[in-house]
């Protein structure tokens, strides 16, 4: 019995450090001249919007290492190539 109590609390134990270590942390904000090395976009999101305004967007992305880096950035919106 203490044998399986003992298991129960190393498998609970390492799926918390495992879920821990795969959280999701806060984009990096892009700096002018930082520099990127993209292998392969994963994601890219942007706050919808009907207006022609500046807005915040993220990119997912693979560097040349392997690395999943995550960085937001400042754009503007898809509507303002819609207005004159």
């Amino acid at each position: 019995m203490k044998l399986r109590t003992l298991m129960l609390g190393a498998t609970l134990g390492l799926a918390a450090v495992a879920g821990v270590a795969q959280a999701d942390t806060a984009p990096v904000p892009y700096h002018y001249g930082m520099p990127m090395n993209i292998d392969k976009v994963i994601a890219m999101n942007e706050t919808p919007t009907n207006e022609c305004k500046v807005i915040k967007a993220d990119i997912k992305f693979l560097d040349k290492a392997g690395k999943v880096e995550d960085v937001s950035y400042h754009k503007l919106s898809d509507a303002c190539s819609f207005q004159n």
